[in-house]
């Protein structure tokens, strides 16, 4: 982890001077001269040392008087590891900001969420990242306005609101400031190839730090896929997203640099949010490097991952809709589980309509779920008061399951409902809030490809041995797994 390197100052010139787009999103170039920021791989050439300086975020150069880079486009790297791999105050202030909160509920929600004062928020962020969280949205809402402008044919004041801007002034003067371009300039200057979207559909590259394997993350995606709401489909995985503002439909397909991704949002207000919540699901803002660098250090896993390096965790877009999932997958095949998580949809999702066909639902929420009758349902007695309790709690708010979730107390609360254990808890962990150092020592697969390997197979004695895998154990699982023919490791044909 390279928490605070925008303030080793000798490691970030270097980074610069050699263009190295690992430590893109880390820290961003100011450059004293041209009043300019700009990412670490910036293709221009770098400037004199003695006229950088290094900020921990776009809203912090921003906030000091830089506009973006034009050609590196700085606001478009990929985002900070930090708020994937960490569960402090910070890390859950960031994703939530990311997942539009603040502009929905302004930082007094912010900071309800996270059970802080506004006061603490705002000191811990500005101590951390230069900004406070209005300086960090608005840095966000730049970033969507400028994606809008470039890739659709709305109307600037329908931006302007869509973007989260108070008012088309506001927009105006952000849009200048942040990009030194008014937002009509901004859409002249426009790849060709961007400005075709039909449909109301939007095609947007989402980026990521090489290497990426798309092999078990779009395997696994596509091999639990619940019909109706999720497919494989042309070399894309598709599925329905349950949005703040609407609904939305999203296609997401690998490319050598870039994953392509096509949005239908039902309200662009969505927009942000919807981005955000793709990386989260494609573990994105992953650093690969630092991943694989320490899982190599192991003898057994050196050779999984000189094989097939770059493997992420495959997360979700929804946390709620994840855990129900992992309940019905308890101790049943892939299939099985898909087949339980299909008759809920058909019976209790909303129906969306899809442009291009194949999706019929959005995944019913906990609200929905919560009255259903436990006689309906197709599974052991013991799973039905697991699920029912689940969805109830996930309905009335007593359980909480989302980005701002702190990692150990989610945990905790998850163990002490009915049916619950290390496997279900850990697998929810992993995949739908997102802790890097989930292990799943009592998983088949896990415990199969220790046999093979040579690894102890003993729950405790496995758990024991992968500490030298912490922080990153989760990824060590996807290693593990990948080992095993199952479907969930290749990429669809």
């Amino acid at each position: 982890m390279r928490k605070g390197m925008h303030l080793e100052r000798e490691r970030c010139v270097r980074a610069v001077q050699s263009k190295d787009a690992r430590f893109d999103g880390w820290f961003f170039t100011a450059v004293l001269t041209t009043r300019i920021y700009c990412r670490p791989s910036c293709p221009v050439v770098p400037p004199k040392p003695e006229n950088m300086t290094f900020h921990p975020s776009a809203a912090a150069c921003q906030q000091a008087g830089f506009r973006a880079c034009k050609r590196c486009r700085p606001d478009t790297s990929p985002g900070s590891p930090e708020w994937n791999q960490r569960a402090d105050l910070v890390a859950r202030a960031m994703r939530l900001i990311a997942d539009g909160v603040v502009d929905r509920e302004g930082v007094p929600g912010l900071a309800g969420r996270l059970g802080y004062s506004t006061r603490q928020v705002e000191r811990q962020l500005r101590a951390e990242l230069g900004a406070g969280p209005l300086a960090l949205a608005r840095a966000q809402r730049a970033q969507t306005a400028r994606i809008l402008v470039e890739t659709t044919p709305l109307a600037m004041a329908e931006i302007a609101f869509a973007a989260g801007f108070s008012s088309i002034r506001t927009f105006n003067d952000t849009v200048r400031e942040v990009f030194a371009l008014p937002p009509s300039e901004l859409r002249a200057r426009a790849p060709k190839r961007l400005t075709g979207n039909t449909g109301g559909a939007l095609s947007l590259r989402l980026p990521f730090r090489a290497p990426l394997n798309p092999d078990n993350l779009f395997g696994h995606l596509a091999a639990t896929a619940v019909p109706g709401v999720e497919e494989w489909r042309d070399g894309a995985y598709r599925r329905t997203l349950r949005l703040p503002y609407g609904h939305g439909i999203v296609s997401l397909a690998p490319r050598p640099d870039h994953i392509a991704c096509r949005l239908t949002l039902t309200d662009p207000r969505d927009l942000t949010v919807a981005i955000s919540r793709c990386r989260r699901l494609l573990d994105l803002d992953a650093d690969p490097v630092a991943v694989d660098d320490l899982l190599r250090t192991d003898p057994v896993l050196a050779p999984l991952v000189d094989k097939a390096p770059g493997r992420r965790v495959p997360r979700t877009v929804d946390e709620a809709e994840f855990a129900v999932r992992a309940v019905l997958g308890q101790q049943v095949s892939t299939a099985a589980a898909r087949t339980h998580a299909a008759r809920l949809v058909i019976a209790h999702g909303t129906p969306v309509e899809d442009p291009e066909g194949g999706l019929t639902h959005l995944f019913p929420a906990p609200e929905a779920l919560s009255g259903i009758d436990p006689e309906q349902l197709a599974m052991p007695r013991t799973r039905r008061t697991t699920f029912t309790t689940l969805v109830g709690q996930l309905a009335d708010g007593t359980l909480r399951l989302g980005v701002d979730s702190d990692w150990p107390e989610a945990r905790a609360r998850l163990l002490a409902l009915p049916g619950f254990g290390p496997w279900t808890a850990d697998v929810i962990a992993m995949r739908a809030l997102g802790d890097p150092d989930a292990f799943l020592p009592t998983d088949l697969g896990i415990r199969r490809a220790a046999q093979e390997l040579g690894l102890p197979s003993t729950p405790a004695a496995l758990t024991a041995r992968a500490a030298a895998w912490r922080p990153w154990r989760a990824y060590a699982v996807q290693y593990l797994w990948a080992t095993d023919s199952h479907p969930v490791n290749f990429l669809p044909v």
